[in-house]
Parts: C-alpha cells; structure tokens; sequence
C-alpha cells in the first residue's frame, strides 16, 4: 500500500525545469533544554528524511533551494548549511550527509522562536526566484526570550514566507496548542506533534512528505 502511495505521489510532482519550486529553511532547535542524545536524535532524523525515497524524488525535481539554520536564544542563530540546490540526488546526498554531521552551535541558551524567525526573513531575498517559500521550523519550548513569534508574522506574510512547524512535546504537553496559535503562518500552514524526541525522526519524515509534495491530505503512518 505504502509503494502505491508513494508511486501516485511522484507522478502528481512537477518535472524538472528550469526554476526552483521550493526554497525551505530548516531551522532546527538546539536550546538548553535540548541535551547531546535530543541533538543528534534531531540531525540524524533529518538527515534520514531527506535521503526518504519520495521526499528526495520531489527535492530534485522541484530543484529545491534547501538551507538548515540552528538557533536558541536572543541573537543566538547560526546559518550552519547556506542555500543549496538540490538539482541531482547526489546534491541530495552530499547536504543530508553535512546536515548528519554539522556540529552543536550552542548549548545553554533560551528559546527565542520570533528572532530565528527574523533571522531567517531575509535569506530568502537570495532565493527570490523560488515559487514557493517555507520556514520549517522545530522546536520543543515556549518562546521566552526576544520577540514574540507572532509580531513577525506580518512580515512573513508580506514576504509570502509559509512558516510550519514541529511541536516536540517531551516537556510542554501543550506545545502543539502554543506553535497552532503563535508560530505557524502563511496558506496552508500546520503544525506536526512528535511525542519525545524519539518520536522526531518519523514526524519529520511525515512532515517534509507533506511539505515538499504539496500535499494536504491526511498521511498514512
């Protein structure tokens, strides 16, 4: 069943032109409360989403401007991989690997959700000829330093910047509720809940899945 759903998928993806259909920040939380085992949970699931089958399919053929930012606390962000087009699945293969084995920016910092989502704003004026723009952004705590999420939001939504996120709910039960009504913006825009950090590389999986096929539909498990 899982090979039919994703054959039907490939097929309804754009085929390879000459522009980027989708340029994704992925912005990653490396917060104090996030320990060593959380970190590596977060860039070894991700990298192993990228590398999915369909998900890398749909990356090449939308020629994909992909980045991955680390942040925390106020003035705390980091560019740790620069815009990358992911035009061949060797391109593919070469950003999940460094993704896999980007180091640890920061340890012990807060959570300012609103500023790494000023920090990401702009980069996108270097990929402006991308159709679609997408922030995809997880975190597992309340924003609680800096600028609140929500004032950015105004700014987001001129720039036609869709923000979703991933609620990793290990400590804030609630989390999924507070990223629904403060964080995610823009068309289409929505929150994905991992229980535990355990539970991220399956949740990021799906969401990327939904992201990049532009697909709104409930996924299979």
């Amino acid at each position: 069943m899982r090979l039919v759903f994703a054959a039907l998928i490939v097929l309804m993806l754009p085929l390879p032109g000459r522009g980027c259909d989708l340029a994704l920040a992925l912005a990653v939380d490396v917060s104090g409360s996030v320990d060593a085992e959380e970190y590596r949970l977060q860039m070894d699931g991700l990298a192993e989403a990228l590398r999915d089958g369909v998900i890398s399919e749909a990356l090449v053929r939308a020629r994909a401007e992909v980045m991955l930012v680390q942040w925390t606390g106020s003035s705390r962000q980091e560019v740790t991989l620069p815009w990358t087009r992911i035009d061949s699945f060797a391109a593919l293969d070469r950003f999940a690997a460094e993704v896999a084995a980007a180091p640890r920016a920061w340890r012990n910092y807060s959570t300012a959700i609103g500023e790494a989502l000023q920090f990401v704003l702009p980069a996108f004026e270097r990929v402006d000829h991308c159709a679609r723009r997408l922030i995809d952004l997880s975190g597992d705590g309340l924003s609680n330093e800096g600028v609140a999420p929500g004032a950015v939001h105004t700014q987001l939504n001129r720039a036609e910047v869709t923000v979703n996120a991933l609620a990793i709910e290990a400590s804030e039960p609630d989390l999924t509720a507070y990223f629904f009504e403060n964080v995610i913006t823009g068309e289409g825009a929505f929150v994905e809940t991992a229980a535990s950090f355990r539970d991220y590389p399956a949740r990021i999986r799906r969401k990327l899945l939904r992201e990049v096929t532009k697909q709104s539909a409930a996924l299979p498990e």
